[in-house]
C-alpha cells in the first residue's frame, strides 16, 4: 500500500529529530550522508532527481516502515527525514553494477532495473513503491563471511560458559579476535545501519552480526554460525536457531572488514 507523502508531516519532523541525534561510532565514518557519492546507488524522494536524498552501498531487502529503524532520506530538501519505502521517485545508480528496484520487500513484485550509470524516475508501478533494492542482480543468499571458521570455532568453544553475561557485544568482537570497537551492540547496530549493511530478509550466514532491541538501551547481538543458527551470550552462552522469530530481531549484517 502507498504511503502518502501529504500525510507524512508530522512523522517527518519527528524522524528528522532522530536522525539528528543518531551517532555513529567513531570507529569509521558513515557512508549514508545524503550525498550521492560515487559507488553509490542513490533514491530521491521527488521526480528528476530533485529533493532529499537517500544514499545505500550495498543491497537491502527491506527499508522498514517507522523511525528510528527504518531507512530514511537524509539530504537537505523536501523529504528528509521520512522512510525510504514507498516515498522515492527517481534515482541515480552511481555503482559500477545494475541495481533492480523491487515492489515488495525481500527483492520479490514487480521490478526495474538500472544500468550501471543510470539516473531515472521510477515508474509508474515503482513511484512510492519502492520496498527493496538489489545491487549486482544476487538472489539474496549470501556466503560465509571469510573468517567465520575462527570467529564460530571461538564461539562454540564458550558453549555453556557463564562469564559473558551482558557482554554480547564484546563476545562478538573477541570471536574475530579484536575488542573496543563498538561500546554496545546498540552502537554497532546503528554504525551498521548508517552505513546500508544491514539484511533482514535472508538467513544470516556463518560469521555475521544478529542484532535486537532487547530489553536494555545497550541491544544485544549474537554470532551467527551458519544453518539459522546463532550462538548469544546470557546467564550462559548458547545456541538458538529461533532468533529470527523473536520480535525484536532487527536483522544481520557482516562484521566491519578492519576486525
Amino acid at each position: 500500500m502507498n504511503i502518502r507523502k501529504n500525510l507524512a508531516v508530522v512523522g517527518a519532523a519527528l524522524a528528522v529529530t532522530t536522525s539528528i541525534l543518531t551517532v555513529a561510532s567513531p570507529a569509521q565514518a558513515a557512508s549514508r550522508d545524503g550525498v550521492c557519492d560515487s559507488g553509490e546507488f542513490c533514491y530521491f524522494y521527488n521526480s528528476n532527481y530533485a529533493g532529499s536524498i537517500s544514499d545505500f552501498t550495498g543491497s537491502i531487502e527491506d527499508y522498514g516502515t517507522t523511525q528510528p529503524s527504518c531507512y530514511e532520506f537524509k539530504g537537505a530538501g523536501a523529504g528528509q527525514g521520512l522512510c525510504v519505502k514507498n516515498n522515492a521517485a527517481s534515482v541515480w545508480n552511481r555503482t559500477s553494477k545494475t541495481v533492480v528496484v523491487y515492489f515488495n520487500s525481500n527483492f520479490a513484485g514487480a521490478s526495474q532495473s538500472f544500468a550501471a550509470g543510470a539516473k531515472a524516475n521510477l515508474n509508474a508501478t515503482l513511484k512510492n513503491n519502492n520496498a527493496s533494492h538489489n545491487i549486482g542482480g544476487t538472489s539474496g543468499t549470501y556466503p560465509a563471511d571469510p573468517r567465520a571458521a575462527e570467529a564460530v570455532a571461538f564461539a562454540k568453544a564458550r558453549l555453556g560458559h557463564t562469564d559473558w553475561n551482558n557482554q554480547c557485544e564484546l563476545f562478538v568482537e573477541r570471536a574475530f579476535g579484536t575488542s573496543g570497537r563498538f561500546a554496545t551492540a546498540r552502537t554497532h547496530y546503528q554504525w551498521q545501519k548508517d552505513n546500508g549493511r544491514i539484511h533482514t530478509g535472508s538467513v544470516p550466514p556463518a560469521g555475521t552480526a544478529v542484532f535486537f532491541t532487547s530489553t536494555t538501551s545497550a541491544g544485544h547481538v549474537m554470532l551467527s554460525i551458519g544453518g539459522n543458527s546463532a550462538i548469544s551470550t546470557g546467564p550462559t552462552v548458547y545456541q538458538t536457531n529461533t532468533f529470527r522469530d523473536r520480535s525484536d530481531y532487527l536483522g544481520w549484517a557482516y562484521v566491519p572488514s578492519g576486525w
